[in-house]
């Protein structure tokens, strides 16, 4: 288990959020809270397919983990009337394993491949002629006496889910005739799903309460679906399983978690920069030693949401803790005419 993996402000899946998250999903257009944009152009999707009587074309979502691209694949499916197959792109190891799938398709069903830019190469070059024509080209046995064979597929589509855009091959995204984006929640709509999930799990909580977990979900779905479900076992065996603004701040206090989302492994990279490199700039490799932390780790997973937030600055020297960061902490900020600090040569900038 990765140190993100142990996290409760961790966007991506943990081994228990599947089966909560199942229960928790919407099964209709009209009950997904959020993402307006993307509701109301999938809903034309929808009734024009339908009234042409066709599938649907490739969708492609993408979008920081959390937010809810899973679950629209899967209303997608329930709108459209037709069966999903799921699949992630690391279990798809072989051709083999694609045509597998492909070739158990029925006309208009949805092919769902999560992490879909961790497709293979070989794989790839097979799904490319699936989604443009529907075919699948398969070579039967080896050397001189091989053969290529093309099997026809029925009309299907693939809808494709991604935190990593940049990582796609402009081939695959190229056959995704629609790509959305999904953005972070605002406080009021992650309320309304916080409070949705309450009902979903009985649970009692009021709008106060759920705007206190809401504050702290970091703009993310699963995050405020997982806070609940941490708050909920708080206020159960701490107090008379009612959840409010106080219970909701005891419990979350306990896990560390401030009143921006910040959990410890946060507000540890932040207190590195300022009280051991004077606020900066510093490098990546610095910070990463300085907290004993990969620094990969620390770009990908923690760095993000400090971004997001106004309370880092990547520069050409390094990283920079803001004013914002400093007063989020309680510590004073520098003075502004202060000269920049000088930084150690033992490890490179990044």
């Amino acid at each position: 288990m990765t140190a993100d993996e142990e996290r409760a402000v961790s966007g991506d899946k943990q081994s228990d959020d599947s089966a909560i998250e199942r229960s928790l999903r919407p099964q209709q257009l009209a009950e997904y809270i959020g993402q307006d944009r993307i509701k109301e152009n999938v809903a034309i999707l929808i009734e024009a397919a339908q009234q042409r009587g066709e599938p649907l074309d490739h969708v492609l979502f993408y979008g920081p983990p959390g937010l809810g691209k899973t679950t629209l694949a899967m209303i997608l499916a329930k709108e459209m009337g037709v069966n999903i197959k799921t699949t992630a792109g690391p279990a798809i190891e072989r051709a083999g394993d694609l045509a597998a799938l492909l070739t158990n398709l029925r006309a208009g069903d949805i092919l769902f491949i999560d992490e879909v830019h961790r497709l293979g190469r070989a794989v790839e070059e097979i799904l490319y002629p699936a989604m443009e024509d529907f075919v699948l080209d398969l070579i039967i046995g080896k050397g001189p006496s091989a053969r290529n064979v093309r099997l026809k597929l029925p009309r299907f589509t693939v809808i494709g889910a991604t935190t990593r855009l940049a990582m796609m091959t402009s081939p695959l995204r190229d056959r995704f005739g629609i790509v959305y984006r999904l953005e972070f929640y605002d406080e009021e709509r992650l309320s309304e799903i916080v409070r949705r999930s309450a009902v979903v799990m009985d649970v009692g909580i009021d709008e106060a309460g759920a705007q206190e977990i809401a504050r702290r979900g970091r703009g993310t779905p699963r995050i405020a679906n997982r806070l609940l479900r941490r708050v909920r076992d708080y206020a159960q065996v701490r107090a008379d399983g009612t959840i409010t603004p106080m219970v909701a701040q005891e419990a979350l206090s306990l896990l560390e978690i401030d009143e921006l989302g910040l959990d410890s492994i946060d507000r540890r990279v932040l207190e590195a920069i300022i009280l051991k490199f004077d606020g900066g700039p510093v490098g990546l490799d610095t910070i990463a030693a300085a907290i004993s932390e990969e620094a990969d780790t620390i770009m990908d997973v923690y760095e993000p949401y400090l971004l997001q937030l106004g309370f880092l600055d990547r520069t050409s020297r390094g990283r920079i803790a803001t004013r914002r960061a400093y007063e989020h902490l309680g510590l004073p900020a520098p003075r502004v005419d202060a000269p920049p600090p000088a930084q150690s040569t033992l490890f490179d900038l990044a």
